[in-house]
């Protein structure tokens, strides 16, 4: 068997870094978190877009759409709950070499689980799984500089999560990875220039993939191997060296966001909000200290400057800064086209200074360093950041949790769905439905 996907099936078998409770009890915030990002993307367009071309369906096996009674084919269930889940960019984050969002890998063993008809204690399993795995790739190797997309790595921990859930043997555990990675090899340019409705979408399209995969290999199927390390295989075409690391669980070391903004702009949205609080006066000038990854991303392509998409202007730090500056924190509501034309926002975005810090580069990405000034014709006022709430330095308590969800429904509706996350190892995903429909805004 290739050598990384025998690790990874060491890893799901408990044989090496096993999680304990206080690691559940973080994957169970990230189920409640789920509810709360998704149900806040229920209006979002391309969420009406994906209903009306993927709904009505049916397959073999079968899933509910969240926050309704459709059900649908556990693929489709997966499409649909995953871009809610993710189209806010308001669900976790992990940051190492390569920055992405392990609950991405959930709405998928959700789905699955609900048509197997397992219980929220096999759900938990399994996504410890699949975060161990999508971390671990995450600390191995960089994909974004060689222009391939955090996603690809979604495409192997949900394959792994989901052979797990329906505990596979190790051979076809094997080929649901096999299946699930070799056809899904995503492009960078999902995250590059103006930003599209895929960028919400591109990580549900991958666990969609990983759950053909795992209903195929659940009856036999194979497919490439081997997938890593074969002549023509990921190392050699996607990754370079590739060495995982499962000696530690990473788990804890995820981070729940706090504000609907890419995560590395989440110190200078949090920074932001502090100085609107004590600064006076007509902005003159913002000078803002970074790192180059946050730079790379989120801050050098002129169309973060005037982002024309909601996609856009949640992964632009200049408009981020701005928003914040001028309007206060920022919501889902923040980039709504009225906003995004604003003359008083685009005005302080042209005021905007950036520099790249030696000092910021070696903090991270174990922090999240920012250091704003902000200088008005009544005087300077600056602060400087190294974690938001919600970093692993920071973490959200379930009380941070229960206000997030307020956000966007009914605060007995939030608190219903944290009751439920607490016991979700003792629930069915048919109970987990019947909360999420009733509730409120």
């Amino acid at each position: 068997m290739d050598k990384i996907v025998s690790e990874i099936w060491n890893m799901a078998q408990g044989k090496s870094a096993p999680s304990g409770p206080s690691e559940m009890d973080e994957l169970k915030k990230r189920v409640a978190d789920i509810a709360f990002t998704s149900y806040g993307a229920l209006k979002a367009e391309p969420v009406k877009i994906m209903k009306k071309s993927l709904l009505p369906s049916s397959g073999k096996k079968n899933a509910t759409v969240f926050f309704t009674r459709d059900r649908a084919s556990v693929e489709v269930a997966t499409m649909i709950n995953g871009t809610t889940t993710r189209y806010l960019d308001f669900n976790d984050t992990y940051l190492s070499k390569e920055a992405l969002h392990p609950s991405d890998n959930i709405p998928p063993l959700i789905a699955m689980a609900e048509s197997e008809e397992l219980d929220g204690k096999k759900v938990l399993d399994a996504a410890r799984v699949s975060y161990e795995t999508v971390c671990a790739l995450s600390d191995a190797v960089s994909i974004r500089d060689r222009g391939w997309d955090h996603v690809t790595y979604i495409s192997i921990s949900s394959g792994a999560g989901l052979a797990h859930l329906l505990d596979l043997s190790e051979e076809r555990f094997a080929h649901t990875i096999n299946l699930a990675l070799n056809n899904n090899i995503s492009m960078r340019q999902t995250r590059a220039g103006e930003l599209s409705m895929w960028k919400g979408a591109t990580a549900a399209n991958a666990c969609r993939n990983s759950v053909f995969a795992a209903n195929l290999a659940q009856e036999g199927f194979t497919g490439p191997a081997p997938i890593f390390e074969g002549e023509m295989g990921f190392i050699k075409q996607v990754s370079g060296n590739l060495n995982m690391d499962f000696s530690k669980s990473r788990i804890l070391k995820t981070m729940i966001k706090n504000y609907p903004v890419e995560y590395h702009a989440m110190s200078a949205a949090e920074v932001a909000s502090n100085l609107r609080k004590k600064m006076k006066g007509k902005i003159r000038k913002v000078e803002v200290e970074t790192f180059t990854v946050a730079h790379t991303i989120i801050i050098k392509d002129p169309e973060k400057l005037r982002p024309k998409t909601r996609e856009t202007a949640d992964h632009s730090m200049p408009y981020i800064i701005a928003l914040t500056l001028v309007k206060g924190d920022p919501t889902p509501q923040s980039y709504e086209n009225d906003l995004l034309m604003d003359k008083e926002i685009l005005s302080v975005i042209d005021k905007m200074k950036f520099k790249i810090t030696d000092r910021f580069d070696k903090m991270y990405p174990e922090f999240l360093p920012v250091k704003i000034k902000v200088e008005t014709d009544e005087g300077v006022f600056e602060e400087e950041m190294d974690a938001p709430k919600g970093h692993n330095k920071k973490p959200y308590t379930w009380d941070d949790l229960k206000k997030k969800g307020t956000r966007v429904m009914s605060e007995d509706s939030s608190s219903s769905i944290i009751e439920f996350a607490r016991s979700f190892e003792n629930r069915s995903m048919k109970e987990f439905m019947e909360v999420l429909r009733n509730v409120k805004a």
